[in-house]
């Protein structure tokens, strides 16, 4: 099946699928590989291997959902299992109360929401938004405790803030991609900037949606708090179990140093660094690489507060917790395959011309169906970049600055929405202590509050700059 026909089956399966996660309560794992199935051999995939006419091979169904599984594993497991043994090492040294206690000293003790947000916005930068989620997450529930303001509210407010840098500020991938792409990769600094002043209305939008959402929603942890009585736990007391907390240098550099390394990793790239020292950057600024490092100094963290007897079951421990998110996430990356390998993408590029007549919502609108219709805001991000570097001239889009729009424009749509086949909506569903029917209250209504308000705000800058 291809087409509009297939379109159409695309979103019932979608509308499918959520309902067996939140209506009917299936595991979201078993949901994700059953659609994924069945929308496969729907969309044509062969039910095994076999050849086309010119003897190129054609992968049947099996083939791809193995693929799309290994694939999100090989891409961001590691990530995800460093990440998490950071963010629990912090938590058993005290690191991460220490760390609450900083970023409320800079912000004030009376906006902790917005301390998150930004913390999230400057960290994603040169991390990806599912890495950043998991080693901030630590320092979110610490100011969570501290500052007693609602989990889902600073849930929200973290994942809205390192989503937006993810999509709109080189150099992470997606926009710098972007913008090579559509030849304004040699005016980056302008790239940077727009990413900045774009993101300002996203994070507004998101931060008061935050606050709102944060009224209605319960996260699991709340509620065990309240069950177990362990709200009646004062900060104070909880500082005072740590004994003495680590320096504030030493807490920050399971975090930092990994950022740090991400960064030069893609200074190095975009300089063009040669020889040893662009070899060396290049190495350590691989995620894995990088958040390894950041391990090792969560360890010596550990010796230093003398709980180095307690890293074997605090290993444990991390490996328990993002098992069950691994292979959703996993799952997610089976539906985006099997989407992939459908005609469905074909069928957008294809018809793309008849959409030219929006102008600066045109690039918005592509990337917000690859977007929801695959789940990668990277992939999204490049394919509609693609796309659009030859319609440039007949949108009018041709000058620098009005490319630089298109970007932002197409980082907009990519991060409109996040749901079950993208692996950020089940970290931060995940780590946040929320249901997918909950998930898709916040996380997936959240990324489209920030699509919707910093596509407003490059409307707005398109009818000024040219």
């Amino acid at each position: 099946m291809t087409g509009v026909p297939f379109l159409i089956v695309f979103i019932i399966a979608i509308a499918v699928m959520i309902v067996l996660i939140s209506k009917f309560k299936i595991h979201p794992f078993l949901s994700i590989m059953l659609v994924s199935l069945v929308l496969g051999l729907i969309g044509g995939i062969p039910f095994a291997n076999t050849t086309d006419s010119d003897g190129n091979t054609i992968n049947g169904i099996a083939t791809v959902i193995g693929s799309g599984f290994s694939g999100t594993f090989t891409s961001i497991g590691i990530v995800i299992i460093f990440g998490a043994m950071i963010g629990t090492l912090l938590e058993a040294t005290g690191a991460a109360l220490k760390l609450a206690d900083m970023v409320v000293k800079v912000v004030g003790p009376k906006h902790p929401e917005l301390a998150i947000e930004l913390m999230g916005w400057v960290v994603s930068i040169p991390v990806f938004c599912d890495s950043g989620f998991v080693v901030l997450d630590p320092i979110r529930k610490a100011l969570v405790k501290k500052t007693k303001t609602s989990s889902v509210a600073m849930t929200v407010c973290l994942s809205a803030g390192l989503y937006a840098s993810h999509v709109f500020i080189p150099p992470t991938p997606g926009p710098i991609a972007a913008a090579n792409t559509m030849g304004v990769g040699n005016n980056l600094l302008l790239v940077m900037g727009l990413g900045v002043i774009v993101s300002i209305p996203a994070l507004i939008g998101a931060y008061f949606y935050a606050k709102y959402i944060g009224k209605k929603i319960k996260a699991n942890d709340e509620a065990d708090a309240i069950s177990d009585g362990q709200v009646t736990q004062t900060y104070e007391e909880l500082v005072a179990s740590f004994g003495k907390l680590p320096s504030g240098f030493m807490s920050l550099a399971p975090i930092i140093i990994p950022i740090i390394l991400m960064a030069m990793s893609n200074v190095a790239s975009i300089l063009k660094w040669g020889g040893a020292l662009g070899t060396a950057f290049t190495f350590l600024g691989t995620p894995i690489i990088a958040l390894a490092v950041g391990v090792v100094f969560a360890i010596i963290l550990l010796a230093q507060s003398g709980k180095s007897n307690e890293l074997y079951n605090l290993t444990n421990d991390t490996l328990k917790t993002v098992g069950p998110i691994l292979f959703v996430t996993a799952a997610g990356g089976v539906l985006g395959k099997v989407i992939s390998s459908t005609s469905l993408v074909a069928f957008i590029t294809d018809n793309a011309s008849t959409l030219q007549a929006i102008g600066i919502f045109f690039p918005f609108l592509l990337a917000a169906v690859l977007k929801t219709a695959q789940g990668s805001s990277t992939v999204a991000i490049t394919t509609t970049a693609g796309i659009m570097a030859p319609l440039l001239a007949p949108l009018g889009m041709d000058s620098t600055v009005m490319t630089a729009l298109c970007v932002m424009a197409i980082g907009a749509g990519a991060m409109t929405v996040s749901h079950a086949n993208d692996s950020y909506f089940w970290v931060v569903s995940n780590f946040g202590g929320m249901t997918p029917e909950q998930g898709y209250k916040t996380q997936t209504v959240v990324t489209l509050v920030e699509g919707l308000c910093a596509m407003a705000g490059i409307f707005i800058l398109s009818l000024f700059l040219h």
